[in-house]
């Protein structure tokens, strides 16, 4: 049996799509103006994102403390709402459909490391929650994974491999609960 030798991690494959210059700007700058509790309008944080390289739709609302690693890996289709203290922590390419809403305290990652690599390898994989669905408050969307179109994912929720369309699920690991049908209003 062998240990972990993390003096032999290496990850200089791993490209954050920019610049030192862009990446400072945006952790220094950026950031912290899009986390303000001061800003009175979603308008703004949009249009900061967009700066960065975001691609954020219309009618997009984008509330107080949300966090993104990299903007220019970030898509938000239109109407999508994105809640208080959202962490979207995007080493690779995050996209939000339409109509979606991430609920408060949501964290989104897109970046692990490989557990049997003695060097604990850093690992990518892009996350997309589809057109309509609803990622419930404190849940957590694992690298890789698919929300599927108008699925749910339950609050404290712990999403470790895809949710198909129309399915609720929930739980650590989120397991299927039921079906997800509209009534009419």
């Amino acid at each position: 049996m062998t240990e972990p030798d993390l003096s032999s991690y290496d990850n200089s494959w791993y490209s954050p799509g920019r610049g030192q210059l862009v990446r400072s700007l945006w952790f220094f700058l950026g950031l912290p103006i899009l986390r303000s509790r001061l800003l009175p309008s979603s308008s703004i944080r949009s249009s900061l994102l967009r700066w960065f390289g975001a691609t954020i739709g219309r009618g997009v609302v984008l509330k107080p403390g949300i966090r993104v690693k990299y903007p220019w890996f970030l898509t938000i289709s239109d109407n999508s709402w994105i809640g208080e203290e959202v962490w979207i922590d995007n080493l690779i390419l995050v996209r939000i459909g339409a109509s979606v809403c991430i609920s408060q305290g949501a964290y989104l990652c897109t970046g692990n490391h490989d557990w049997a690599d003695r060097s604990f390898g850093l690992q990518v994989k892009a996350v997309t929650v589809e057109d309509g669905a609803w990622v419930g408050a404190k849940a957590l969307i694992c690298p890789g994974a698919t929300i599927g179109k108008s699925a749910v994912v339950a609050a404290g929720s712990v999403v470790t491999a895809n949710v198909p369309s129309y399915e609720v699920h929930g739980g650590n690991p989120a397991q299927f609960l039921r079906r997800r049908e509209f009534r009419d209003a």
